[in-house]
């Protein structure tokens, strides 16, 4: 956590406030919006930082102790779908509204966030990995959830989307820096506006099975100063969506190569 906050400190000057209306993640005046003036704070880029600024990122990819839960939540072959993101909030910072859900906002179907749990094994069409950088307290604010709301077949309501009713199903985690939040793309999820003096911040990352897609950011490569030096296991979990037998290669431990499997 210390190596991951010190790198953010460097590139601090390159944190984004989104001010611009048309960037915020909430509707004004609703519960979510915080004071109405200061923004959720974004910093992106981090995988291609120079060294040694780079590397706390990169080693999240393929963590031995985050292996195991990304193996059992994603499947063999997973990979990472979004470039990975900072968020920090200052106190009275926008939440953002609640979103994601395995149905879209009519009731339709929604195929790209979807879970599903078959004879013990989980299916996530879409998982978010968030890394606490700072401590979260109670009433703190912050990442917010509606638990359970990843089997929903019904749509949420648009004012409960904005925080404007159904306030006590929204569940906010106590976390400490150096925890590590999973959880479903299919769950309904949002923040709540920061209360707290002292900085929020922690490090999203998105991950998919080895099949699935939901951003592009892969296509036709990713950047190419983001691939540099990475380690064998690093690099696997940068593969584009292609199946296991058509010789992917998989990590099964962070402290060995990847194993690739064929036909």
């Amino acid at each position: 956590v210390q190596r991951l906050n010190a790198a953010v400190d460097v590139h601090s000057h390159e944190i984004k406030e989104r001010q611009d209306p048309a960037l915020r993640n909430t509707r004004a005046g609703t519960p979510l919006s915080g004071d109405g003036t200061t923004g959720r704070r974004d910093l992106g880029g981090m995988l291609a930082w120079p060294k040694p600024h780079c590397e706390p990122f990169r080693e999240l990819l393929a963590h031995k102790k985050l292996v195991p839960y990304l193996l059992e939540l994603c499947g063999p072959g997973y990979r990472m779908d979004h470039l990975p993101l900072l968020i920090s909030q200052l106190k009275g910072s926008e939440g953002f509204q609640l979103h994601g859900g395995p149905v879209k906002s009519d009731g339709r179907f929604n195929p790209t966030l979807q879970y599903r749990c078959v004879n013990g094994e989980f299916f996530n069409s879409l998982l978010a990995m968030s890394v606490q950088l700072t401590d979260h307290g109670e009433s703190d604010g912050g990442f917010a959830v509606v638990r359970g709301s990843h089997k929903m077949n019904f749509p949420v309501p648009d004012a409960f989307m904005h925080g404007e009713i159904g306030k006590e199903h929204l569940y906010q985690p106590v976390t400490r820096a150096g925890d590590v939040v999973f959880f479903s793309e299919a769950t309904v999820h949002g923040a709540l506006p920061w209360n707290a003096e002292r900085e929020r911040r922690i490090a999203l990352y998105r991950f998919a099975p080895s099949t699935c897609a939901y951003g592009r950011m892969y296509a036709p490569q990713w950047p190419e100063d983001m691939l540099q030096g990475l380690t064998p296991a690093q690099r696997a979990v940068l593969e584009p969506p292609y199946a296991n037998r058509l010789d992917r290669p998989l990590v099964r431990d962070a402290d060995a190569d990847p194993d690739v499997e064929s036909r």
